[in-house]
C-alpha cells in the first residue's frame, strides 16, 4: 500500500514548493498547522497527547516518520489539500489557502522533537 500511495494514489509528485525555507515561513507554517492539524497530529506533528490517535484506522501517523517524510513537497501539499480517503485525513481545500498549505509543508520538514511542545491544551484541560 505504501508503494501505491507514493507512486499512484498521491498526486502532485513533481510540484515544487514556491515558498522558501526561512524562520518566517516555519513560523507561519507552525501557526497554520496549529489551526488545522494539531487536533489529530498534536503540537509536534507526532500525535503527542492526542488520545484517539493510535485507535484510528489507520492510526494517525507521525509526520516525522520516514514514510511521511519520504513524500515530495508536492505530494505533501496534495495530501493536505485533498485528504486521503478512507483514512481520517480530511481535505483542507476551502479552509486553508495555498500559501498556508505550502507553509505547513515547510513546518512538517522541520518538526520539533517528539513531545517537546507538550499536549494540546484542549486535551489536557
Amino acid at each position: 500500500m505504501r508503494t501505491a500511495k507514493h507512486r499512484a494514489l498521491v498526486g502532485n509528485k513533481d510540484a515544487k514548493n514556491p515558498k522558501s525555507f526561512t524562520p518566517d515561513t516555519i513560523k507561519a507554517g507552525k501557526k497554520a498547522f496549529g489551526h488545522y492539524c494539531t487536533v489529530c497530529h498534536g503540537l509536534d506533528g507526532q500525535a503527542t497527547g492526542v488520545p484517539f490517535a493510535a485507535r484510528m484506522t489507520p492510526p494517525v501517523p507521525s509526520l516525522a516518520s520516514q514514510d511521511v517524510q519520504s513524500y515530495t513537497d508536492g505530494q505533501l501539499y496534495w495530501v493536505i489539500a485533498n485528504g486521503i480517503a478512507p483514512s481520517g485525513m480530511p481535505a483542507s481545500k476551502g479552509i486553508l489557502n495555498d500559501d498556508e498549505i505550502w507553509e505547513i509543508v515547510i513546518y512538517m520538514r522541520h518538526l520539533p522533537p517528539l513531545g517537546s511542545l507538550g499536549e494540546p491544551k484542549f486535551y489536557s484541560d
